[in-house]
């Protein structure tokens, strides 16, 4: 099941002088992801490079910011991949110390400064949402907020007309069973209106 990260975890690492300062955080985006790495290099003038990896969906990113192609974004990428993470924004500061590492010694330590710095991390599983509506006979409308309440379901809106309309979610694996009930308990009286989901997922 895919997880995020609760708050953002810290390592640095000295390999043969330069420093590596690693931070993983939650991050849902990729805007949200480039003011924190220009926050960085503001704060880092001193630093080579500021390399980055975000696991987004499809705003995913890996970003080498001069380091030879591959060695920094991807491994950083793959590690937060590995641990199925989703929602994660890792970054690396580095600051040269003199002595080249090699392809293979970059990979390492970017590899390593991200690693290191998720064993200190709280991982939450990410929970995939179902949003819901239906209509209903106003007698039905206590019995409704009653079964959504038991299983759990968070009401997002409820408007009066001709009918009670109801616009809720819930977790995923819970829908199916929650649905099957209402339509039992109304006897063909609630009319599902749209099911869909939710492409934001939430985390609990």
């Amino acid at each position: 099941m895919p997880q995020t990260i609760l708050t953002p975890v810290h390592h640095e690492l000295i390999i043969k002088k330069s420093r590596f300062i690693a931070c993983v955080q939650p991050m849902p985006d990729r805007a949200g992801a480039q003011k924190i790495v220009a926050g960085l290099k503001a704060a880092h003038p001193g630093a080579a490079h500021v390399c980055w990896a975000l696991l987004a969906g499809g705003q995913s990113a890996a970003v080498d910011d001069g380091e030879p192609s591959g060695t920094a974004g991807r491994p950083m990428l793959d590690v937060l991949r590995h641990q199925d993470l989703e929602g994660v924004l890792a970054t690396v500061v580095r600051y040269f110390g003199g002595v080249k590492l090699g392809v293979g010694g970059l990979v390492r330590a970017y590899t390593d400064s991200v690693a290191q710095a998720l064993l200190g991390a709280q991982k939450i599983a990410i929970i995939r949402q179902r949003h819901l509506r239906c209509d209903a006979p106003y007698p039905l409308e206590g019995l409704i907020r009653r079964e959504l309440d038991t299983a759990g379901a968070t009401l997002d809106a409820v408007q009066h007309a001709d009918a009670v309309s109801f616009a809720f979610h819930l977790p995923d694996d819970k829908a199916a069973a929650l649905i099957s009930r209402l339509s039992e308990a109304g006897n063909g009286r609630i009319h599902w209106l749209a099911e869909n989901d939710d492409p934001q997922a939430d985390s609990a």
